[in-house]
């Protein structure tokens, strides 16, 4: 049966076809539903981290340690993530590590514009960017395997449009 998915709920469902085991995030919108949504199902670890640079860090400790984990904020928390995010992009990672930012374009609910496209040419890693809802499901389970060959972390930058239709 064909289920209609917001994207941020399509995403959260990749992470789990993929087998993700650790998710960390720090909440805003429009990236909070990805995580929301991927507690839901019991294969997954999901916890809220007091800021995104404790979440960028909880997830690369779990991949470090063999997991594959993710990592969700909105654009302006990778600003906070910055630090683990350059740390990760040269150490390398043990198993998949999945982040992804959320860029709110037009303002609808942040002080701010960014594009955090600027941040996956400066860490040198790589960032896949969805179209719509199947894509964000699709990208979620290739970013997997992306970030296991190429022992990188790997951004997904979803926008306000596709997390929220």
């Amino acid at each position: 049966m064909k289920e209609l998915m917001l994207g941020n709920k399509a995403f959260a469902r990749g992470l789990y076809e993929a087998g993700c085991s650790v998710v960390s995030s720090y909440p805003g919108t429009p990236s909070t539903e990805v995580t929301e949504e991927a507690a839901k199902f019991d294969d997954i670890y999901c916890e809220w981290a007091p800021n995104e640079k404790v979440a960028m860090e909880t997830a690369f400790g779990a991949c470090l340690a063999g997991k594959r984990s993710f990592c969700g904020m909105k654009h302006v928390g990778l600003n906070v993530a910055a630090d683990p995010l350059y740390t990760c992009s040269y150490t390398g990672v043990n198993a998949g590590m999945v982040i992804c930012v959320a860029d709110d374009a037009g303002m609808h609910s942040s002080q701010n514009e960014q594009d955090s496209r600027h941040h996956a040419i400066a860490a040198k890693v790589p960032m896949l960017e969805p179209s719509d809802s199947a894509e964000a499901l699709a990208f979620a389970k290739a970013a997997y395997d992306l970030s296991e060959e190429y022992d990188t972390p790997v951004i997904i930058k979803m926008c306000t449009r596709v997390a929220h239709s």
